[in-house]
């Protein structure tokens, strides 16, 4: 069964909407970084949950990615 963030993930890709994945792995590294700071409590399965995230939104926007050749690489990132 797939979690959560795949099926964010996958309905982000079926919209075609980059810029949701973008906004969402964002927000997701932003959290990521908050949790490598924390104090007093055992962080690592959320980190890992975190990474995770990141790496499915990745896969996201890979397979958003134009083929080669058709747009220039700096319209990509």
């Amino acid at each position: 069964m797939p979690s959560s963030i795949e099926l964010i993930v996958a309905s982000h890709v079926a919209l075609k909407d980059r810029r949701g994945l973008e906004e969402l792995r964002e927000h997701r590294r932003r959290l990521l970084e908050q949790l490598r700071t924390v104090s007093g409590i055992d962080p690592i399965r959320a980190i890992e949950r975190m990474e995770e995230d990141i790496k499915a939104i990745d896969e996201g926007l890979e397979q958003l990615k134009p083929p080669p050749g058709t747009l220039p690489d700096n319209d990509w990132r």
